[in-house]
């Protein structure tokens, strides 16, 4: 904004130019929380409900489904 005397003038609006984005980018989703938690779930079932290991479950899961 400037201003002149006892007057406010907004300056002239401008938009930032487009960026394309890349085709992977574009296609690749991140999985939700909940994406996340069943496939942890599933994980902590198929080693018996052993107890302990939630964390590396959780990180299992989400680097299975992030696709890493």
């Amino acid at each position: 904004m400037k201003i002149l005397g006892r007057k406010t003038v907004k300056a002239e609006k401008t938009s930032a130019p487009m960026v394309k984005s890349s085709k992977k980018a574009a296609t690749s989703k991140a999985p939700t929380h909940e994406e996340i938690a069943v496939r942890s779930y599933e994980l902590f079932l198929a080693r018996g409900g052993e107890a302990g290991h939630a964390e590396a479950d959780w990180l299992a899961a989400e680097a299975e489904l992030s696709g890493r």
